[in-house]
């Protein structure tokens, strides 16, 4: 078994799509645009591909975009710097694999050097227990609670504190930037983004 975490593709897309809306109640649903939305703005859009073959996928966001979800302007409006994880989707063949824990080292990896905090929700409607564990075990932390609208679902919101960026901030981002080595680099921007 190959497996590759790689940042999304175009001709992903299509498969993306049909992985997340087929995820269950703890993922909800989007359209192709909401999806294009994410390949052009999210600062981190990575699959995982085993054996030629989309098996999971996370998206996280940086602060300081204009994505309108609540439950990253509940972190917008409460810390400076952040890396949001706005979904996590493993296709049913591959779960409890550990395909979750590789992404959130991943993900972790990408954070740290960046921004002092990584943030996420679960939901508590339904409650899913081997969830809240699972980000337990990655010292995610509960700092608010809130509901998705009137009628959407109620939600933790966890965030957990990355230690090793002050280190990173005091030695490289105030003094010249990371090195510029690959597993340093950030997505390139998109044909509809500016460059930074």
């Amino acid at each position: 078994m190959a497996l590759a975490i790689r940042d999304v593709r175009e001709h992903d897309l299509d498969a993306v799509l049909a992985l997340n809306n087929t995820a269950g109640r703890s993922i909800l649903a989007i359209d192709a645009a909401q999806l294009r939305y994410f390949y052009d703005h999210a600062d981190y859009f990575r699959v995982a591909e085993i054996d030629g073959q989309i098996a999971g996928f996370l998206i996280a966001m940086r602060e300081g975009g204009a994505y309108g979800s609540p439950n990253y302007r509940w972190f917008s409006g409460r810390y400076p710097q952040f890396v949001y994880i706005d979904r996590i989707v493993i296709a049913n063949a591959f779960r409890r694999h550990g395909l979750g824990r590789i992404f959130y080292c991943d993900v972790i990896s990408y954070a740290e050097v960046r921004v002092p905090l990584l943030a996420c929700e679960v939901f508590l409607e339904p409650r899913d227990d081997v969830v809240v564990l699972f980000h337990g075990t990655y010292g995610f932390q509960e700092v608010g609670q809130q509901r998705m609208g009137e009628d959407g679902p109620q939600v933790s919101l966890l965030a957990r504190e990355l230690p090793s960026f002050g280190y990173v901030r005091d030695t490289y981002l105030e003094h010249g930037g990371l090195p510029d080595v690959p597993w340093l680099a950030e997505r390139l921007a998109r044909p509809s983004q500016s460059p930074a």
